[in-house]
């Protein structure tokens, strides 16, 4: 139950490099993954969560090993954290808000780019009250994957809920 059957230091190295694997990849998709989540994307998460378990762990089950994992990427996160808060390092672990409406236009290329189609844009903007595409000054995709409208009166409004990106059917 407490007998390692590799040290220590490997647990936690291979913890880091597991999550710095996943955070690169989850990050090079974008924010859509931050968004609400599709059936498909669930399954994903499932599925890789259970298939980098051994690479975690190894021939480890003990106890201690996992208690390692949990300690090396508690440490982990909290340092990203921090790291968060320096302009250097935000621009690497943070993406870019993205402009997705402009002076009443879609801007399909950007659309496109991160993968959110219109029908999902235009339920953000009549969330906001906004009838029509033509009454938006500007309309952001956030980092978070919520969309921020500003009307044409000038009124700022922040979507609650969180765009899930993707062509619908």
């Amino acid at each position: 139950m407490t007998d390692l059957a590799i040290p220590g230091w490997e647990i936690a190295a291979r913890a880091i490099i597991v999550f710095i694997a996943l955070f690169a990849s989850l990050r090079i998709l974008g924010k859509r993954q931050l968004g609400q989540l599709a059936i498909h994307d669930l399954v994903f998460i499932l599925l890789v969560s259970n298939a980098v378990q051994p690479a975690i762990t190894g021939p480890d089950t003990s106890l201690v090993g996992g208690l390692i994992i949990i300690l090396s990427l508690s440490a982990l996160n909290v340092l990203i954290a921090r790291l968060e808060l320096f302009r250097p390092f935000r621009g690497i672990l943070l993406s870019q808000p993205t402009v997705v409406i402009q002076n009443g236009h879609y801007i399909e290329s950007a659309m496109d780019r991160e993968q959110v189609d219109q029908d999902l844009v235009d339920a953000s903007i009549r969330e906001h009250g906004v009838e029509d595409v033509s009454e938006v000054e500007l309309g952001v995709l956030e980092v978070d994957g919520t969309i921020s409208i500003v009307p044409k009166d000038g009124k700022i409004y922040r979507t609650r809920r969180r765009v899930r990106a993707g062509k619908r059917p």
